[in-house]
């Protein structure tokens, strides 16, 4: 299929008020409720790009929250209006050139998997327009103002609609314009292309995929996470190792694990000489036996000169997550006689789990030297070892998917 532009609009500007608090900021098992969303766009297959359409107070958070989960995707952050409709026609504007399809999602909505919003896109390239829907369950019964049934639907030809909900832009510009000069706001991106006479086609998804909107709610996600976790079958555990070394060198930056050490000194190297993301780099590709990182990133070529170790390493993360595998556990150890680095650790342990998509407690990273011996005892320059444990995995829902029985 001929791979179109598209990007996402993520919906993060309401003011929670059956919350209590602002929900976008509130932890599913640590990680917060809009970056469990963005990272599930970071990793559809589909999406080019994403565009966030929060609250003003809450726009730098997102901005330093998708720097710390390496959400490369994030192009903008932008403030909403004081409608859904609005807040959508804000991202809308701030959406990059020459993009031909637009993914629409609510920000509460983080239990979305990357392959539900792919499956919702490839409806949208063929149609125009897609949502994802689950069939409702519950009979639905008609009411008057005064809560007296008029009538009951049959229930085979309802369904609960979700998002996300994809449109070819063009056709969504033109209703939003229609829209707009009837006086029409819409809480629902559907129904606005309804309005204008667009077919929308329903994509069967999953009931996960919840909208968190009140506090019971965060107890059913955190329980449903608990659940896939808890389901998990192991199909084999790997070990990996991985070894690195650089020259210490006047008029270079110290980078280690992501983090910049002031000092007088940096390490020579091609890319920025990240010996420790580099060992942990080699680590995986050798527990997953898909080779090293000179394989993978070869310095002779231009593309890596003065790389970014750690957007090389979520790079190898993502190679590791293609072969099935899922990190468990990472242990590191730094060798250099100078300088201390017992101060940086825990952010070198934070940017390293940030890169590889798992928690900081899933990383340990030590620092020792070796008592003015050999290459890095003399100061000449710094090597680190690194192991790991990763695992191949599969769970109950991959044969009968969670939510769809």
């Amino acid at each position: 299929m001929e791979k179109r532009q598209t990007a996402a609009i993520v919906v993060a500007a309401g003011g929670s008020t059956r919350m209590g608090q602002p929900k976008q900021r509130i932890p599913l098992l640590g990680i917060p409720v809009i970056f469990r969303t963005l990272l599930a766009f970071e990793a559809a297959q589909t999406i080019d790009a994403v565009v966030v359409v929060a609250r003003r107070e809450d726009m730098e958070f997102i901005k330093a929250g998708a720097a710390n989960f390496h959400i490369r995707k994030l192009a903008q952050v932008v403030s909403g209006g004081d409608s859904r409709q609005k807040s959508v026609a804000a991202g809308l504007e701030a959406l990059p050139e020459g993009t031909d399809f637009v993914a629409i999602h609510d920000g509460a909505r983080p239990l979305i998997q990357p392959e539900d919003i792919d499956r919702v896109v490839e409806a949208a390239y063929q149609v125009r327009a897609a949502a994802a829907a689950v069939r409702a369950k519950d009979t639905i019964k008609q009411a008057d103002n005064h809560g007296l049934v008029t009538g009951t639907p049959d229930r085979q030809f309802l369904w609960t609609v979700q998002t996300p909900q994809v449109f070819e832009i063009s056709a969504y510009r033109m209703a939003m314009k229609q829209a707009l000069m009837e006086g029409l706001d819409f809480t629902d991106d559907c129904q606005l292309m309804e309005h204008q006479g667009f077919r929308v086609q329903l994509v069967e998804g999953a009931y996960t995929n919840l909208k968190i909107t009140t506090p019971e709610d965060i107890v059913f996600a955190e329980a449903l996470l608990q659940k896939k976790s808890a389901q998990r079958r192991i199909l084999g555990m790997r070990m990996g190792h991985g070894y690195d070394v650089h020259r210490l060198t006047q008029g270079r930056k110290l980078i280690l694990g992501g983090v910049h050490i002031p000092y007088e000194k940096g390490l020579l190297g091609h890319s920025d000489a990240d010996v420790l993301a580099h060992a942990v780099a080699d680590a995986l590709l050798g527990a997953a036996a898909l080779g090293d990182i000179g394989g993978l990133f070869p310095d002779t070529d231009p593309r890596f000169k003065d790389a970014d170790s750690l957007m090389l390493l979520e790079e190898t993360m993502a190679k590791v997550r293609e072969a099935g595998y899922t990190v468990v556990n990472i242990d590191a150890t730094i060798l250099a006689q100078a300088p201390k680095l017992k101060p940086y650790i825990p952010e070198m342990r934070r940017k390293l789990a940030a890169a590889c998509h798992i928690d900081m407690g899933q990383v340990s990273v030590k620092a020792t030297t070796e008592e003015g011996l050999g290459f890095t005892g003399s100061g000449d320059g710094i090597a680190a070892h690194a192991v790991c444990l990763i695992e191949k995995a599969f769970y109950e829902e991959d044969s009968i998917p969670l939510g769809r029985q």
